[in-house]
């Protein structure tokens, strides 16, 4: 399966419950809102819920469930939060442990999940208005990188801003940060246009993250916050244990991206 299909939301959760979907869910279920998920003890939940707060950019809360909860409605009716997503990161002290396709078996009745907005979410809306988005077309993972740009500390957490990059010509770039400000749930315009040594970024071809996608000379890369930031910050913070989706491994909801778009 090619990761530029397009399935509906349920339909592409139960792929990932199954086993049979483990690619990257970027062109996926057009239409409704994708979202990171970090899970975490709820001795740290209320810590987390505080830096996102403060940090609405790379970190967009959607939904917090209950304690211990794999489902949530406001994300979906029929949810399996620790098996619906197609790739998991597990943390422990810091360090990233292992990747999973399910953790129920690492499931604790003192989990507190963290939905956050996905720019895949405003992707949609950017190839719906003609701006092709490089990623999708290449078949790859989102570029992702670590920045210079600082977060604001709350809640036992700080750090710096991670970010996605994609590349347009200038009439696109121009478009897409109209587009995406209309997104402000799936973090919105662009932090960053053009140089990347600006914010701490020397090597667009070798991402931190995600896939490294072709920038021609007539294009400029464009950078917006990404919920990657989070799984930067719960390894600088040395957590004992987090969950939180793959890079470019979403959790898709069943919520239309119409209700997180400004008109």
């Amino acid at each position: 399966m090619t990761n530029s299909n397009s399935y509906p939301a349920k339909a592409v959760r139960l792929r990932a419950r199954d086993g049979s979907l483990t690619a990257p869910t970027a062109g996926l279920a057009n239409g409704f809102v994708q979202v990171n998920l970090v899970i975490l003890p709820e001795a740290q939940a209320n810590g987390f819920l505080r830096f996102c707060q403060a940090n609405p950019k790379p970190c967009p809360l959607i939904a917090v469930s209950e304690p211990g909860h794999r489902g949530c409605e406001i994300l979906a009716d029929d949810l399996d939060i620790a098996r619906d997503v197609p790739s998991y990161c597990v943390y422990r002290d810091g360090q990233l442990s292992e990747t999973l396709p399910d953790v129920s078996g690492l499931w604790r009745d003192d989990l507190v999940t963290f939905a956050l907005g996905c720019s895949f979410s405003f992707e949609h809306a950017l190839v719906q208005n003609g701006v092709a988005v490089r990623h999708i077309d290449e078949g790859h993972n989102v570029p992702m990188f670590k920045t210079s740009i600082p977060l604001q500390t709350a809640g036992g957490f700080a750090g710096r801003m991670v970010v996605s990059m994609r590349p347009f010509r200038a009439a696109q770039a121009i478009r897409a940060v109209q587009i995406t400000t209309r997104y402000p749930q799936a973090h919105g315009a662009p932090v960053h246009l053009g140089d990347p040594s600006l914010i701490g970024i020397s090597d667009l071809a070798h991402p931190d993250y995600g896939d490294a996608v072709s920038v021609h000379t007539d294009e400029i890369p464009v950078f917006w916050a990404c919920g990657v930031t989070p799984q930067q910050v719960l390894m600088d913070a040395g957590v004992p244990f987090a969950i939180t989706h793959n890079p470019g491994h979403m959790l898709v909801t069943d919520i239309p991206e119409s209700h997180v778009a400004l008109l």
